[in-house]
């Protein structure tokens, strides 16, 4: 091999372990995002906006879950998938479910 095949053979392996770190932390941005935007809301005395949002990233966090590897989700792997997909679930779906029929005057 030459010194150009050898080096276009070392970027792409760069690339790749770049992608890698990228995709193992994109769903936990994505939730925190969402988190953060849930707390500006609450912060702004949105609170119902604030906890349907917050409610979503649970259910998000639920989705990439159970659709990505156990690699790929990095902080969203507590403990197996199951509970893990139950427990996110059954939070998002409850904190939503208050936030629509909580009647405050």
């Amino acid at each position: 091999m030459n010194e150009a095949e050898t080096t276009g053979k070392h970027r792409v392996a760069r690339l790749s372990a770049g992608q890698q770190y990228l995709r193992s932390h994109l769903p936990m941005t994505v939730v925190s995002a969402l988190i953060v935007i849930a707390i500006a809301f609450v912060a702004w005395d949105r609170w119902r906006r604030g906890a349907l949002i917050f409610g979503s990233a649970a259910l998000v966090a639920a989705a990439f879950r159970l659709c990505l590897p156990t690699v790929q989700v990095g902080l969203l792997a507590v403990r197996g998938k199951p509970f893990d997909v139950a427990a996110l679930a059954a939070v998002g779906s409850a904190i939503m479910f208050l936030a629509l029929t909580l009647d405050v005057s």
